[in-house]
């Protein structure tokens, strides 16, 4: 067995020539036990000493400069413009975790005071606040190398809740995690944060990954992957494990698209324009890609169809992340090629020796549809099926059929809207984001964006993985009675040090509480 891994590109065709060795069991030991050592005394670092080591990252991120970019472009073949642009996003997620901190307002102090003379019954002090749940274990995300991996999403909302992260890393990019990881270990080291605050494990994802999820020290998980893996670490984690823990799982999604009639009709153009540029951005490689569309069959439809194909035609084939992924296209793109009752419209050249893909469109009924579960696997990657429907009742059935998604978008004017309110209210009961009259693509960093969804786009619906709410997920409510003030949280205490907004006796405030 390999006791070493190498990053394989698809840019170069070859291994890149640095190694790096798999995580030994003392090593993945001592990741283990330093994380849960330090939880306690991170969690005791104040809101500003954490939004410090989060600012102190995305300055370490960026001060690693160009060579940072170069190694991802090889790991991943994903262009310079793309990489340097996600890179600004996540440092904007580290910042905004931070902004969140400094605010304070994110830890839901809530405190009711004792009422002694309360009759028939005297009431205790109650203070109520959200506290870190434990170390957290992340898994690296093949599609984003920044964003959604070393100090992505997960990893800053997890350490703003107040959580030790340890990373598993993805076997992609393995250069770009060691750039990161040293990174954010020189933050740590920067702003005094405990030793084992962060760690970053090597090794493959079913070895390794189910290994770190079983053991009793990790306390949730965060994961941006396939439905498989995904599902696998949910149940060890849920079923297996002496103490079930939450699994934050984004896994699948293919994001439809309906398109009412009028507003096809009015602006067929614009729409095959949007869609084909939505289908074939970044190979199709985004996890809010659109794999699914929905019109009714009419002369409008036909033509927009032609129109998709004409704007897909012009796609050259690009190169994408990984062997494993472009293998899995094809053949997942093959499968529903030769599936019952579906046409092929249009699908580009086969350039899989070259691990490059070209984007595809296939055609089929609603009837047909309804009747096959198997038409909403996802493909990964720049294909897409159109669903014709033949008639508003009939799409108004596809749509309810639908599976979880994180996006659903619906093109219409707000006549078509409002008659088809029903078709809105379905559709939004299967996604995390409702979109008007746009393409899926593209995730806003900001404080009201949900990227989540039913399941099986997600494990909890309930949750984001983008955007402040997040740090949500690596924290619980915990209720002080009749604690003494002094052994009290900061953001509790009688004196509102922190000057955040709390909850006092039903109404928010920031005054102090006197005795």
């Amino acid at each position: 067995m390999s006791i070493f891994l190498q990053s394989y590109s698809t840019l170069k065709k070859e291994y890149l020539p640095e190694t790096f060795a798999i995580s030994s069991s003392a090593e993945i030991e001592v990741a283990l036990e330093e994380a849960s050592a330090a939880f306690i005394p991170f969690a005791k670092k104040t809101f500003i000493e954490r939004a410090e080591f989060l600012e102190a990252i995305a300055e370490a991120i960026m001060n690693c400069g160009d060579t940072l970019l170069q190694i991802a472009q090889e790991e991943t073949a994903l262009p310079l413009a793309r990489l340097t642009g996600e890179r600004g996003r996540t440092c904007t997620q580290l910042n905004l975790y931070a902004k969140l901190l400094r605010e304070g307002n994110w830890c839901d102090a809530v405190i009711d005071t004792a009422m002694p003379d309360r009759q028939p019954l005297p009431r205790a002090d109650l203070r109520r606040i959200l506290q870190p749940i434990g170390p957290v274990l992340v898994f690296g995300a093949s599609n984003f190398p920044f964003a959604y991996s070393t100090a992505g999403g997960d990893t800053a909302s997890a350490l703003a809740a107040g959580c030790p992260v340890i990373v598993k890393a993805h076997e992609s990019h393995l250069g770009t995690n060691a750039m990161v990881a040293e990174a954010v270990k020189k933050a740590a080291e920067k702003t005094h944060m405990p030793k084992g605050v962060f760690a970053t494990l090597i090794g493959t994802g079913p070895v390794l990954g189910q290994q770190l999820a079983m053991d009793e020290r990790i306390k949730a998980i965060g994961f941006t992957g396939s439905y498989k893996a995904g599902m696998a670490l949910y149940t060890t984690a849920t079923q297996k494990r002496k103490t079930p823990i939450p699994v934050y799982a984004e896994m699948s999604s293919i994001n439809p698209v309906v398109l009412l009639p009028q507003t096809l009709a009015e602006k067929t153009s614009v729409i095959a324009t949007a869609l084909a540029g939505s289908i074939s951005l970044g190979v199709g490689q985004f996890c809010t890609s659109p794999g699914l569309l929905f019109a009714i069959d009419d002369e409008a439809a036909k033509t927009f169809a032609q129109e998709l194909v004409n704007g897909l035609k012009v796609v050259a084939p690009a190169t994408m992340l990984n062997p494993t992924i472009c293998h899995t296209f094809y053949k997942d793109k093959a499968s529903l090629a030769n599936s019952e009752n579906i046409q092929v419209l249009f699908d580009g050249d086969n350039e899989e020796e070259n691990y490059k893909a070209a984007p595809a469109l296939m055609q089929t009924t609603a009837a047909h549809f309804m009747l096959s579960p198997a038409l909403q696997k996802e493909v990964f990657g720049p294909c897409s099926l159109l669903v014709l429907c033949k008639d508003m009742n009939e799409m108004q059935a596809a749509i309810a059929s639908i599976e979880g998604q994180l996006t659903g978008s619906i093109y219409g004017n707000e006549s078509e809207l409002k008659t088809n309110e029903k078709l809105v209210d379905s559709l939004q009961q299967t996604v995390g984001r409702i979109i008007f009259n746009n393409v899926p693509t593209g995730v806003e960093v900001c404080n009201a964006i949900v990227h989540g969804g039913p399941y099986p786009a997600t494990t909890d619906a309930r949750t984001t993985s983008v955007g402040p709410e997040a740090i949500r997920r690596f924290a619980r409510p915990i209720c002080y009675q009749d604690c003494p003030d002094a052994l009290l949280p900061l953001y509790l205490r009688n004196h509102n040090e922190a000057g955040i907004v709390r909850l006092v006796n039903g109404e928010f405030t920031k005054a102090d509480i006197v005795s």
